[in-house]
């Protein structure tokens, strides 16, 4: 028997990322040139080789379904088990549940069917290539009640004030949970708990009208949890802001940091058929990352262009972030800019944004 089940919950998680949001929900929004955010906790967790994980979703979940599909690429396409995506569907008058406590009593059924005994919790948020296995060992190697995945960084960046901060008695176990924005050991979204704990526990926060299974059950810790903090010590980005996604986008292109996040274990993502990128006689491309059915015919430098972009003769990228299917016209000039997708910009435009705070248009915008 698989010992683990998977559950992305995605219910806190806000729209954060401005235009990147508008028609998406945060763990649908393009990253690293090929892939979404959702792509890395699930590819995570299938080299764990868990069987089944649900996906709690409240809102904008429609871009996030057609890029799931029915898990394919996660090998989650299966008679038994598989990968379930579970919007809100209540029609019970007499439930009382509130918060990310309504997912988990109004789908009991997809944790008893489930064969799993140990439930992974994670969100989209933060970016890792966390080993599930080796953090199930060192959770049982504990005898923890829940074990809670962290990342020691080594500065501190705003996207980090919003993060949990979790601090260890220097033996792994956990003396205290806060968002202190000047402590180093941010929590990752991630821990494992034993299902029937993990269920009794969302019944007893049911019972006193709380609404949020992190904060009520393990940040506050009631009922005395042993809770035991595992080093994660390999790449980590957050992803909550335009900031932190502008950044760690373009930091990808350091091929050491590259390296971390795909070298070892595969990140998987929805299969697309398409020839490779194409360089006209006229490109010139520095220090860049290009997916696949780009066509190339200007400069392209310290920029990612996910698939299908298709840049025309004169016009010049810099510092930026072109989604899937934009069309940059001729003698166009851009510097730290994000399109998201489908944008159309005529010839001779020019975008100019700055490092800090970079131009950003909506799907499908046509200049």
């Amino acid at each position: 028997m698989k010992p683990l089940i998977g559950v992305i919950n995605l219910d806190h998680e806000l729209e954060e990322l401005k235009e990147l949001t508008y028609f998406r929900c945060g763990a649908a929004v393009p990253y690293a040139g090929r892939y979404r955010l959702i792509d890395f906790v699930l590819s995570n967790m299938m080299n764990a080789g868990i069987e089944s994980i649900g996906v709690f979703v409240r809102r904008k979940y429609r871009s996030l379904m057609d890029h799931l599909g029915d898990g394919k690429p996660w090998d989650l396409d299966r008679k038994h088990g598989g990968m379930f995506i579970l919007p809100p569907d209540w029609n019970d008058p007499t439930d009382t549940s509130q918060g990310d406590l309504q997912h988990f009593h109004n789908n009991l059924d997809f944790f008893r069917r489930g064969s799993g005994q140990y439930v992974v919790h994670a969100g989209s948020r933060h970016v890792t290539k966390a080993d599930l296995q080796d953090v199930y060992r060192y959770h049982i190697s504990k005898g923890a009640d829940v074990t809670l995945v962290c990342k020691k960084v080594d500065q501190l960046l705003p996207e980090h004030d919003a993060c949990v901060k979790v601090e260890d008695d220097g033996n792994g176990n956990v003396v205290d949970i806060h968002q202190s924005t000047d402590h180093p050991n941010i929590y990752t979204e991630i821990f494992i708990m034993e299902k029937e704990l993990f269920l009794r526990q969302v019944q007893r926060c049911i019972a006193h009208g709380e609404s949020h299974f992190f904060r009520d059950v393990i940040q506050k810790n009631p009922d005395g949890l042993n809770i035991a903090a595992y080093a994660y010590d390999g790449y980590h980005a957050v992803i909550n802001s335009i900031d932190s996604y502008y950044r760690n986008s373009l930091e990808l292109l350091n091929s050491g940091l590259y390296e971390q996040l795909f070298k070892e274990q595969p990140v998987q993502t929805k299969i697309k058929y398409e020839a490779p990128a194409k360089y006209l006689d006229t490109a010139e491309v520095k220090h860049s990352l290009l997916a696949n059915g780009c066509i190339v015919g200007g400069e392209v430098e310290d920029s990612i262009l996910f698939r299908g972009v298709h840049v025309a003769k004169g016009a010049k990228i810099k510092g930026s972030i072109i989604m899937q299917k934009c069309y940059i016209g001729e003698g166009a000039v851009l510097e730290n800019v994000i399109l998201d997708k489908d944008v159309k910009l005529s010839g001779g435009q020019t975008l100019i944004g700055d490092p800090s705070n970079p131009y950003i248009l909506a799907k499908s915008t046509i200049i």
